[in-house]
């Protein structure tokens, strides 16, 4: 039986950064994700830095699923334990399914990085309106990590055997992108 290579498809990604502190200039965790994504070949349509407010976050990711030219979401920050981290509360809602092996495999990855403190990130993942959302910590060592380890090859539409890219809402743009 003969495998058919599936050609690299560039997904349009939306980058937010949940903080009540950086800004475009301390944002090296958003920065990280924004570089990693375009030197991968994708196209940044969106990044924004939001206060760790359950409303805020819900009315920007929300805009995000039902714009049609939004593939992925990655949100960076509010994943932890502390009064202020409420970014799983805020986002889990609003998902269609959960991607329950993207917070499993993040936290096995980081294991060998930074040991058993991993327990403490709440890394998780879902899709809505045909858009998949990686929620990942704010650390930038951890977005390096979510990226290279695991969102990289999951928005990739020649990884194999599976990768994310055929449960997007690409039918209707393949036609304007030329």
């Amino acid at each position: 039986m003969s495998k058919t290579l599936v050609p690299f498809q560039p997904l349009n990604v939306a980058v937010l950064t949940v903080s009540d502190t950086r800004d475009e200039s301390t944002d090296t965790s958003g920065k990280a994700l924004v570089d990693r994504l375009v030197d991968a070949g994708h196209h940044l349509i969106d990044k924004t830095i939001v206060k760790d407010d359950v409303y805020q976050l819900r009315a920007i990711v929300s805009k995000w699923i039902a714009d049609e030219n939004i593939d992925v979401v990655i949100s960076t920050g509010g994943t932890g334990f502390t009064a202020r981290d409420n970014t799983p509360e805020a986002l889990s809602v609003l998902f269609d399914k959960q991607v329950e092996g993207f917070g499993e495999i993040f936290r096995h990855v980081s294991l060998g990085e930074i040991g058993t403190s991993t327990i403490q990130s709440r890394a998780f993942a879902g899709m809505a309106n045909h858009t998949v959302i990686f929620c990942v910590p704010g650390s930038t060592n951890a977005c390096k990590t979510a990226w290279d380890k695991i969102i990289k090859e999951q928005i990739d539409a020649s990884h194999r055997p599976c990768n994310f890219v055929p449960h997007l809402n690409l039918a209707a743009k393949c036609e304007s992108r030329g």
